[in-house]
């Protein structure tokens, strides 16, 4: 009796399977190379270096490709199945190809109570695809996302990691509209946006080719507790306490020490 077993993606589990070209021209490779010999020199064991060297080859295709994820086992000594089992780990490896614009709208619980389930509605509209589509000139990629940890600017939308705090659906539909037509935008606190190639070298560790960096401090709303902390006279305890109680509550004290 014949046994036929189906190897590959479980039917179960979200995303479609890594796919796309197979193998880099020569250039490419030497190109990749170079920058992957950077990148593994900062770490005492190469298999460190996976993660950024995923980031690179995604800045190459937009997106993980077979001949990425060959890359990458190569210039590490792993498997193509060690480095597929990392890459379908995380969300921002990409399976699919990206556009320039990466626009997440979280949709988890405070962003959604706040509008972002709306936000997500009209941009699906306004641009005509559904989230993890790409619009016809390849300029957006829409998508929607978990939890961002900006729950104090709700609701956000990101674009290539980077924070567009609270938005409505008009300032989310003019958001997209002038990064198609490439006007500059400046997220709300961050480095200045680029690309999500350019996004993808700078995450692997390579120098920013326009020497940008991030900018601006916490906002308002996140210093609130500071702020009220203060206004209380409150403050964390010295270091090597663990409070005002701890001769009482630690074990190890003794009478003396009472």
């Amino acid at each position: 009796m014949s046994v036929f077993l189906e190897l590959g993606q479980r039917p179960d589990e979200p995303g479609p399977p890594i796919h796309g070209r197979k193998t880099y021209p020569a250039d490419v490779v030497e190109r990749l190379r170079a920058d992957a010999e950077k990148i593994i020199a900062r770490y005492p064991q190469s298999r460190s270096a996976l993660l950024p060297l995923l980031h690179l080859v995604q800045s190459e295709d937009g997106c993980l490709t077979p001949a990425g994820i060959a890359f990458c086992a190569e210039q590490l000594g792993l498997t193509d199945a060690e480095i597929t089992a990392v890459a379908t780990f995380y969300s921002m490896y990409r399976r699919t190809p990206t556009g320039d614009y990466l626009v997440g709208v979280c949709t988890n619980t405070l962003c959604a109570i706040m509008g972002g389930d709306a936000i997500l509605e009209e941009l699906e509209n306004h641009l005509g695809i559904h989230a993890g589509e790409t619009t016809a000139d390849g300029r957006i990629t829409l998508e929607h996302v978990e939890c961002n940890a900006a729950c104090d600017y709700a609701p956000v939308v990101m674009v290539n990691w980077e924070f567009f705090d609270n938005q409505t659906p008009s300032s989310a539909r003019e958001l997209v509209d002038a990064l198609r037509a490439g006007q500059t935008v400046t997220p709300s606190r961050g480095a200045p946006l680029c690309t999500f190639r350019q996004t993808a070298r700078i995450l692997a560790g390579l120098p920013d080719p326009d020497g940008t960096a991030a900018q601006g401090g916490p906002g308002d709303a996140t210093l609130a507790g500071l702020r009220i902390a203060r206004a209380n006279g409150m403050h964390a305890p010295e270091a090597g306490t663990s409070g005002p109680n701890t001769a009482e509550t630690d074990p190890k004290a003794t009478d003396s020490d009472k």
